[in-house]
C-alpha cells in the first residue's frame, strides 16, 4: 500500500495495481483481498491504493505505474448504494471505511478511478470489476439520476471489464498481459466486456436480434404444419426421382445446434432506442436474463452512440462456475485475516461484523427480482469442501487474538444452499428458467441438506468453538423440506433472533418479487417453535419485509401492517425498496412492464409506487406501531375509505388522536397513496392467511454488512 513496502519487498515497480473504494481488509469475504492474494499466488507483484483521493491524479501515482494493468473496483458495495438511501438522500456512515467515515469515495468510483488512473499514466491499461462494474455492464436505468445510462465502458474509458465470477479471467488476462499479448487483442475470455467497432464480430460468429428470440409487440402466428401449403423450398431429387435419406442422431443435432449456439451473438436494442423505449428496455432486461445460464448463454452486443463515434459494447458469454477445488485453492490463499496496519486500530464496522464468518458457497438459484446476487455470482450454487471449511475455522481460532470462540456465520448469498445442485448436469446446462424454486421448487433441484448437517456438527464439535450461529438470510421454503435441518439449527445455531425474509403478504407483490406465499413462512415458523421449545430457548423469528415494491398498491401495505399488528410484530428497521442497476423488479419500476412475461406496449402494465409521499405512507404501514408515522397513516386510510381502522377499537390500526410529544407534528400535505385494489371487506379478516398460489423462498442477502444485504 506504500513505496515504503515496496522497499522492504524490493520491488522498483507493481505488475498490478487494485484501486478500491474501501480499506484494505485481508480477509476473503473483501473482494480486494481475494483478487490481491489470487494474483499475489500466480507470481504477480500486487499493490492496493485504499480509498485515494479522487479530486486529483496525484493519489494514484503513489505506487508508480503498474508494468501490466490498473484494476479498478468501488469496492464490495456499490458506490451508490452505499452512498445514499432509498429515499437518495446522503447516509451518514460508511460501514468499509475507518471509524465509519462517510464521503470517502465518489459517486460512481468506478469510473471516477478509472479517468484518474488514465490521466496519472495515460497509455496505462485499465481493467475495471467488481459488482458496481458488473451491474452496469449494459446501457441501464439508475435510479439515482433517474435516466437510462451508458454501459460504465465508454464512460470509464477502461479496455476491459470483468463480470461475475471473475478468477479464471483475471488469471488468464494477467499471464496473457505478461507474455506480451496487447489488451485490445484478448477477445476470447468468458465473462469479459469490451468495446469494439459496430459490427466487429469474430471468425465464424453469426449475429441475431434480440427481438428474433423474444419479440417485444404483437406476436405473429406461427405457419400451420399441417396446411397443405408448402412452406419451404422441397429438398432436391435426382434425375430418376431419388432423393438421398441420411438419418441424423439426436446427439448430432444436439452437438450441431449447441455449436451453432455457441459462435452466434445476440444483438440487444441500442442504448438510444432503450433510454427512449421502456418496452424495448423491459424487453432487452428479458434477453439479458433468458442469456444467463453458462450452459447455454449465448454472446450479446448493444450499439452505444451513433454516427462516426459509435462503438458496440460486447459483452462475452457468463464465467462457468468454479469447481470446488478451485475454491478451496482461492480461499485457502494466506490472508492475514486483519485490515491493513496502515488504520492503527479504527473500527471499521464491516470488519466488526465479518472477522469471525465464512463464506461456504457462492451463487443463488432464487431468482428474486429485487436482488442483484444472481446477476453478479449466478444462479449455479458453487461450494467449498468440508475440510476447507474446517481448516478455516481452525485458522481462525488459531491466529485471532480476539477470537472468544464465537463463529458468527456458516454462509453466503443464502444460508442453506450448501452443495444443492440440480439433479441432472445436462438439465442445468439447457436450463432457461429464471429461478429453481418459482412458482415451485423445481423436481430438478436437489434439496438434500444432509452435506450441511454435518458440516453444522463438525464445525462445533472443533475444540476451542463455543457456538456457531447463522447470519445469513435462510430460504425457509427449502429448509421445511428437512425438518431434521431446521432442529439442527434451531437448537444449535440462532443466537435468540433468527432473520427470514418473507418481503410481503399479498400475492400481487410476491408474483413481481418470484417470492412464496405466506404458507411456506407459517410452516417454517411452527417447525421453529416446535424445536426451540424441545430445547427449551426463547428464540424468535425476525422477519424482512419490503415496503413500494412495483406491483405493489397501498391496499397490500395495508394488509400487510393488519397481519403484522394481528402477530404483533413491531419492526425497527425496514427498507423501502431501491432500485439497483439490472434488477428485474429495477425494469419493472423504470418501465412498469413486468419482464418476467412476453413484454408489449399491451402486456401487463406494473404499478409502481414512484413518488416520495407515497414510498413514505407504505413504510409508515410496516412501522404501524410507531407514533410518528400515525398522521400520515391517518391520512393514507381517510383517503383509502378507511376510515374504520382509526381509533381505539382492538380491529383499528392507529388511534384517532395524536400523543403529544415530537409524533404531534405530523403536518398535512398532498394527498398520498398510489393505485388502490378493492377494499378490504373486513378489517378483521385473517391476513395472515397463506395465498392460494405462488410459493418461493426468501432473498438471499448480499456479502458484507448487514445494511449492505438488506440495501442490495
Amino acid at each position: 500500500m506504500s513505496r515504503a513496502e515496496m522497499n522492504q519487498l524490493g520491488w522498483d515497480a507493481c505488475d498490478v495495481i487494485l484501486v478500491t473504494g474501501d480499506a484494505y481488509l485481508d480477509h476473503p469475504s473483501f473482494g480486494m483481498a481475494l483478487v490481491g492474494r489470487l494474483l499475489e499466488a500466480h507470481g504477480f507483484r500486487v499493490g492496493i491504493i485504499s480509498q485515494p483521493d479522487w479530486h486529483s491524479a496525484e493519489p494514484f501515482r503513489a505506487l508508480g505505474k503498474p508494468r501490466l494493468y490498473f484494476g479498478i473496483t468501488a469496492g464490495n458495495m456499490d458506490s451508490m448504494v452505499n452512498r445514499y438511501t432509498s429515499d437518495r438522500k446522503i447516509r451518514s456512515d460508511d460501514a468499509y471505511t475507518p471509524n465509519a467515515e462517510p464521503n470517502k469515495r465518489p459517486d460512481r468510483a468506478v469510473t471516477v478511478y478509472a479517468q484518474r488512473a488514465r490521466e496519472a499514466f495515460p497509455g496505462v491499461n485499465v481493467v475495471i470489476g467488481s459488482i458496481e462494474a458488473s451491474l452496469r455492464r449494459i446501457a441501464h436505468y439508475d435510479y439515482w439520476s433517474d435516466k437510462v445510462r451508458r454501459s460504465v465502458l465508454p464512460d470509464s474509458k477502461a479496455d476491459i471489464l470483468l463480470f461475475g465470477n471473475a478468477e479464471r479471467a483475471l488469471v488468464d488476462l494477467t499471464r496473457r498481459l505478461d507474455a506480451g499479448e496487447p489488451i485490445e487483442s484478448i477477445r476470447d475470455l468468458r465473462g469479459t466486456a469490451f468495446m469494439v467497432r459496430p459490427g466487429w464480430r469474430p471468425d465464424g460468429w453469426d449475429e441475431t436480434a434480440s427481438t428474433a428470440i423474444d419479440r417485444p409487440g404483437r406476436i405473429d402466428s406461427h405457419p400451420d404444419p399441417y396446411a397443405m401449403e408448402p412452406t419451404a423450398a422441397a429438398p432436391a431429387t435426382s434425375a430418376d426421382g431419388a432423393q438421398p435419406v441420411r438419418i441424423v442422431s439426436r446427439e448430432e443435432r444436439v452437438a450441431s445446434r449447441r455449436a451453432q449456439r455457441e459462435h452466434t451473438v445476440v444483438r440487444l436494442p441500442s442504448y438510444e432506442e432503450v433510454k427512449d423505449d421502456a418496452v424495448l428496455y423491459a424487453h432487452a432486461s428479458r434477453v439479458f436474463h433468458l442469456e444467463s445460464n453458462p450452459g447455454n448463454a449465448r454472446a450479446m452486443v448493444q450499439l452505444h452512440g451513433e454516427g462516426p463515434g459509435a462503438r458496440d459494447v460486447w459483452l462475452n458469454r457468463p464465467p462457468l462456475p468454479l469447481t470446488t477445488p478451485e475454491m478451496d485453492f482461492v480461499y485457502g490463499l494466506p490472508y492475514a485475516r486483519q485490515p491493513h496496519p496502515v488504520y492503527a486500530g479504527a473500527r471499521i464496522p464491516a470488519w466488526d461484523m465479518i472477522k469471525f464468518s465464512i463464506n461456504i458457497m457462492r451463487g443463488c438459484f432464487g431468482g428474486c427480482t429485487f436482488c442483484s446476487i444472481t446477476e453478479h455470482e449466478g444462479r449455479i450454487i458453487q461450494s467449498r469442501s468440508e475440510a476447507s471449511i474446517l481448516r478455516e475455522i481452525e485458522e481462525i481460532r488459531d491466529r485471532s487474538p480476539d477470537f472468544k470462540g464465537h463463529i458468527s456465520d456458516l454462509g453466503g448469498p443464502t444460508a442453506n444452499m450448501y452443495r444443492m445442485a440440480c439433479k441432472d448436469p445436462e438439465i442445468e446446462r439447457s436450463c432457461r428458467r429464471l429461478s429453481c424454486v418459482y412458482p415451485g421448487i423445481c423436481e430438478n433441484l436437489g434439496t438434500d441438506h444432509g452435506p450441511l448437517i454435518q458440516l453444522y456438527r463438525k464445525a462445533r464439535a472443533i475444540p476451542g468453538v463455543k457456538r456457531i450461529t447463522i447470519g445469513s438470510g435462510l430460504r425457509y421454503d427449502l429448509a421445511v423440506r428437512s425438518p431434521e435441518y431446521v432442529k439442527e439449527l434451531v437448537t444449535h445455531h440462532v443466537s435468540g433472533l433468527l432473520k427470514i425474509a418473507p418481503e410481503h403478504s399479498e400475492d400481487g407483490p410476491l408474483s413481481k418479487m418470484m417470492k412464496p406465499g405466506m404458507g411456506a413462512y407459517e410452516a417454517f415458523r411452527e417447525l421453529f417453535e416446535k424445536y426451540s421449545k424441545e430445547a427449551g430457548k426463547k428464540q424468535h423469528l425476525v422477519p424482512y419485509f419490503i415496503a413500494a415494491h412495483p406491483g405493489t398498491t397501498d391496499e397490500d401495505m395495508l394488509n400487510l401492517a393488519l397481519w403484522l399488528k394481528e402477530r404483533d410484530f413491531r419492526l425497527d428497521q425496514v427498507q423501502t425498496f431501491l432500485p439497483t442497476p439490472m434488477a428485474i423488479a429495477t425494469a419493472m419500476y423504470h418501465s412498469r412492464k413486468n419482464p418476467l412475461k412476453k413484454v408489449s406496449a399491451d402486456s401487463e402494465t406494473v404499478e409502481t409506487v414512484r413518488t416520495g409521499r407515497i414510498r413514505k405512507l407504505h413504510k409508515a404501514f410496516l412501522r404501524w406501531h410507531d407514533p410518528e408515522n400515525w398522521p400520515i397513516l391517518r391520512e393514507g386510510l381517510m383517503r383509502m375509505g378507511r376510515a374504520d381502522l382509526i381509533g381505539a377499537g382492538p380491529k383499528c390500526l392507529v388511534p384517532r388522536h395524536q400523543p403529544a410529544g415530537p409524533a404531534a407534528a405530523g403536518r398535512p400535505g398532498a394527498p398520498v397513496g398510489g393505485p388502490v385494489r378493492k377494499p378490504v371487506a373486513d378489517a378483521a379478516r385473517q391476513p395472515g392467511r397463506a395465498p392460494a398460489a405462488r410459493r418461493h423462498p426468501a432473498r438471499a442477502p448480499a456479502a458484507g454488512s448487514k445494511r449492505a444485504m438488506r440495501d442490495r
